[in-house]
């Protein structure tokens, strides 16, 4: 699906200036406990599953719909996994920080395959042969493969991550 309407529509008042938004990221295994993972179309770099929360969506609804959206794959959330800050630049110059929300997610049916245009590719990962990553990545993947854990959150004053994206 891309960028939302509504963010097109902010951008057009605010250019590449930094934007707050909410997003959901998944952490999806399969029966032999491999992680899902899509290359970005952006900037190539493979990463887990993630998007922009909709205005009067809930979170898990949002998680459920990215991946299908950008995999063809039904999941269902199991647990929040973790909540963090997650500065992001895109190629084009536009800068956000996502309030992003990690869900653990079951597969429940369907083919992992590129279904939109935000993925080149989308494959199947042993947790221990994950390609380079980034940390908001390897966070949600570390906290999502604890089947019953504490949803991980930064202390209080600890900054947020490094910018992922482009310089």
């Amino acid at each position: 699906m891309g960028t939302p309407d509504y963010v097109l529509r902010m951008r057009k008042h605010i250019g590449h200036d930094l934007l707050w938004l909410p997003s959901v990221s998944a952490l999806v295994y399969n029966h032999a406990g491999e992680v899902l993972l899509g290359r970005r179309a952006d900037d190539g770099r493979w990463s887990v599953i993630s998007g922009i929360v909709e205005p009067d969506e809930q979170p898990a609804t949002a998680v459920v719909r990215e991946v299908r959206e950008e995999t063809g794959l039904h999941v269902e959330p199991e647990r929040l996994c973790c909540v963090t800050n997650h500065p992001h630049r895109y190629p084009n110059g536009d800068r956000c920080v996502f309030l992003n929300m990690g869900f653990r997610c079951r597969l429940v049916g369907g083919t992992a395959r590129v279904n939109d245009d935000e993925s080149t590719a989308v494959g199947w990962f042993a947790p221990d042969r994950l390609p380079a990553l980034d940390g908001h990545a390897r966070l949600v993947i570390t906290q999502g493969l604890v089947a019953h854990g504490d949803t991980w959150f930064a202390a209080p004053g600890e900054p947020c991550g490094p910018v992922t994206g482009s310089p």
